[in-house]
């Protein structure tokens, strides 16, 4: 069996879908169709940059989704591929989980990108500048971090956002708390703590009028049943119906990425190919987490002529 998965945040840089734009009319045409949909210059940001815009979450999620969806158009158009002859599930890391659903037909591309765009504005806007923080903490699993949010809390908000491997797992909240956390990381015998690069603090409870904001745009989203099921962030299980679709969704902006749990339920579910298209981040983690599955990254031509012989 096999799942197909679209990375997430942080998985963007400067150049991403040059390339491939240049190699196929069906990139370029998707790149547009995104374009069109923002009323915005954004395959323009993701060429050329300045990265200081491209890392802007409210360009970075919709950018992200189109170089993923822009990777399957090309194996669609140009090799006749089916996601659905071709894979069991699939499933996405945070905002990858809405280009999953794209690939599998339940939102069009267009309406991708508008909800996209507003989840990193509204995401952005829950809490000003400066009041949150993320934190990687490496070598930690899941009951070590726990443990250590509740130790730095202090009656703050400090959580775990992101249970993304067996030796990696995110923490969210307010800026002390996680500062405080990452000071105490080798009392809770993790090997290091790392304040990470991001303007807000993702899925924690300080993200609720983000999830506001989401449940508003998304009750009013054109949505179909997918073509595959979708494992949910939230629950680490496949969905299929298209309001429970939504209002996990809705829960995601605020909830923790179960990644790991994902993952494992998967392979448990009998997925023994994980091909990650757009992206080269969450491979790694899939190894650390299934150490016998067969992973496989698509991002350029090269990777997509190879991947279609061998499907």
């Amino acid at each position: 069996m096999r799942a197909f998965i679209f990375p997430g945040q942080g998985s963007q840089s400067v150049g991403m879908g040059k390339a491939l734009a240049e190699a196929s009319p069906a990139a370029k045409e998707l790149f547009q169709e995104v374009d069109d949909a923002l009323s915005q210059h954004l395959f323009r940001i993701m060429v050329e940059g300045p990265e200081s815009d491209l890392t802007l979450t409210e360009n970075a999620q919709p950018a992200i989704m189109a170089n993923a969806i822009a990777t399957l158009r090309v194996m669609q158009k140009e090799g006749g591929f089916s996601l659905a002859d071709k894979g069991d599930y699939v499933a996405g890391h945070s905002l990858g989980e809405y280009s999953a659903l794209c690939a599998v037909g339940a939102f069009d591309i267009a309406t991708t990108a508008r909800l996209l765009k507003l989840r990193g504005q509204a995401m952005q806007a829950a809490v000003p500048v400066g009041e949150g923080a993320m934190a990687a903490l490496l070598g930690a699993d899941i009951e070590k971090a726990q443990a250590l949010a509740d130790a730095a809390a202090e009656g703050e908000v400090c959580t775990v956002a992101n249970d993304n491997d067996p030796s990696q797992v995110v923490i969210s909240g307010h800026r002390g708390a996680i500062e405080r956390a990452v000071a105490m990381v080798k009392d809770h015998g993790i090997k290091r703590g790392v304040l990470l690069p991001v303007s807000a603090p993702f899925h924690c409870p300080l993200m609720q009028p983000a999830a506001d904001a989401m449940e508003e745009a998304l009750a009013k989203a054109a949505i179909s049943a997918p073509l595959l099921p979708v494992y949910a962030n939230v629950l680490a299980a496949p969905i299929a119906d298209p309001e429970e679709i939504k209002a996990r969704l809705v829960e995601q902006v605020t909830g923790r990425v179960r990644w790991r749990e994902s993952v494992a339920a998967m392979w448990d579910a009998g997925v023994t190919e994980f091909v990650e298209l757009g992206g080269k981040v969450l491979g790694p983690m899939v190894k650390r987490i299934a150490p016998d599955a067969t992973v496989r990254s698509i991002v350029t031509m090269d990777d997509i002529e190879a991947a279609l012989a061998g499907f």
